[in-house]
């Protein structure tokens, strides 16, 4: 349940379970930038339809708690967590992208296609490693036997005194691919994939223009092919990135005009012959390499942005719109778990149910802007007391509830308790030196027998009553009978 702004202490059950929907519910005094967001968040998440559960509703009728009672939450007030969502819910976040940052620096360079943003740029490598491994060690297998295979031609177009230094050649330029794939093993190949990968394209292009120079001028239509199906491999199989394989297969073009133009002195109507056709495969190849890493590249981003938001709907969804602590459903998520904890590790857990003293009259008295001010300031305090690994939610107007996973004994407890009140106790900036809040706490050890997360709740509430009904500012502590297994 998300409640958005902070209306005065409840005696409505319909606040917190049951009743209108969001988008209907009272706000006495909200400002209308607060009932709008609340609206927004009405509509912008879709609640699954799941059966009710109980939780505590907070009416109150006497000393001792006599009225309180356990109520179902209507279905169409939960937002169900179910499967790895609800996994996700309470475990710690995963660093992530801030895509709202992407969106205005995250474009790409015209030639190379890397991202201005580095950080965006580092996690494109990542995601895409895996794929380049898989992609490199399959090709430098074809490649190899592709290379092998056309020594089949030797036979015929190789004199007998130039098959050493063909060999000699083809040998060398395999031992690049056989150690890329070696390498490809082990963790240093992230760093450096893209580029030993191009140095596959590389030394399968100088190997092809090493045989060949031992070769006369008859055998070079059968060879000089093997030219084109290389810049095709760099371009389109090898699996590194364009610029990379522009790169190499820019540097052999102008290596083979050098050397068979100049060194060899190859006519020159057989070199325009050969050019057309190795430029033609570096036009098409590379044209087709260029355009396939940038759809990757955009759909990589569109992807970051719906993750992002994503996330946006479940931090809506599952906190709270004012303090941006979590809410009702995903403290009851945390507490489940921290039950199954206990149930599997033996450890003990602390739930405790504040209510703060004095804020009705923060309310009445400075108006609901300095009352949300007030809050946010308790929710800042609560976080700063307890431990990372615990959970601080606002399940109510003036309602928090801490969960202390693995407190470790009952004295523990109770140090954490009086911490509790002297955060809250302490001066609150926005308030003048007479409006000073408080709280009242109750608070209840488990795992104990007969435990639910409404019952945890209900027990921590009437514990938290009693304070309130005895002097407020303290703490009680729930009666109950430890579980077996603990």
């Amino acid at each position: 349940m998300h409640l958005a702004g902070n209306p005065k202490r409840r005696t409505d059950t319909s606040t917190i379970c049951g009743g209108p929907e969001p988008s209907t519910w009272p706000r006495p005094g909200l400002g209308a930038a607060t009932a709008a967001h609340g609206r927004t968040l009405a509509r912008a998440v879709q609640v699954r339809q799941a059966p009710a559960r109980p939780v505590l509703a907070s009416t109150r009728h006497g000393p001792g708690n006599a009225g309180a009672v356990i109520a179902p939450v209507s279905p169409a007030r939960q937002v169900p967590i179910a499967g790895a969502d609800r996994a996700a819910a309470w475990r710690p976040a995963r660093p992530t992208l801030d895509c709202s940052a992407m969106n205005t620096n995250s474009g790409m360079h015209l030639l190379t296609l890397r991202f201005h943003d580095a950080a965006l740029e580092r996690a494109f490598l990542n995601a895409t490693m895996a794929r380049t491994r898989l992609q490199g060690q399959f090709a430098c297998l074809v490649g190899m036997f592709v290379y092998l295979l056309h020594g089949v031609l030797d036979q015929w177009f190789v004199a007998p005194d130039q098959v050493a230094q063909v060999w000699l050649a083809r040998g060398s330029a395999l031992c690049v691919p056989t150690l890329v794939l070696l390498v490809s093993l082990t963790p240093w190949f992230d760093r450096h994939a893209h580029l030993l990968l191009a140095l596959v394209g590389m030394a399968a292009g100088v190997g092809i223009i090493a045989m060949q120079l031992n070769l006369p001028l008859q055998s070079a239509p059968y060879y000089y092919p093997m030219m084109v199906v290389v810049t095709f491999y760099t371009y389109n199989f090898v699996g590194t990135r364009f610029i990379y394989a522009l790169c190499v297969d820019a540097l052999m073009l102008i290596a083979y005009n050098l050397l068979f133009g100049g060194v060899a002195g190859y006519p020159l109507h057989i070199m325009i012959g050969h050019d057309f056709f190795i430029v033609s495969a570096n036009l098409i190849g590379g044209s087709a390499g260029y355009l396939a890493e940038r759809q990757r590249r955009l759909l990589f981003l569109r992807e970051q942005e719906l993750d992002d938001e994503r996330r946006h709907h479940q931090q809506r969804a599952l906190h709270d719109g004012l303090t941006g602590l979590p809410n009702r459903d995903l403290l009851y998520d945390r507490i489940l778990s921290a039950q199954n904890d206990a149930q599997r590790n033996g450890t003990l857990h602390c739930g405790y149910f504040l209510d703060l003293d004095g804020f009705k009259g923060v309310n009445d008295g400075f108006g609901h802007k300095a009352g949300d001010e007030a809050l946010r300031e308790v929710a800042r305090r609560l976080k700063a007391t307890v431990r990372a690994s615990d959970t601080v939610a606002r399940i109510g107007g003036d309602e928090f509830f801490v969960l202390a996973e693995n407190i470790g004994n009952e004295a523990a407890a109770h140090a954490l308790a009086h911490k509790l009140l002297d955060a809250i106790a302490a001066p609150f900036a926005v308030l003048p030196e007479h409006a000073q809040m408080g709280a009242s706490i109750g608070l209840v050890l488990f795992p104990y027998e007969g435990m639910s997360v409404a019952d945890l709740i209900h027990r921590a509430d009437e514990a938290m009553y009693r304070v309130k009904t005895s002097g407020k500012g303290n703490f009680s502590v729930a009666a109950v009978r430890p579980a077996a297994a603990y």
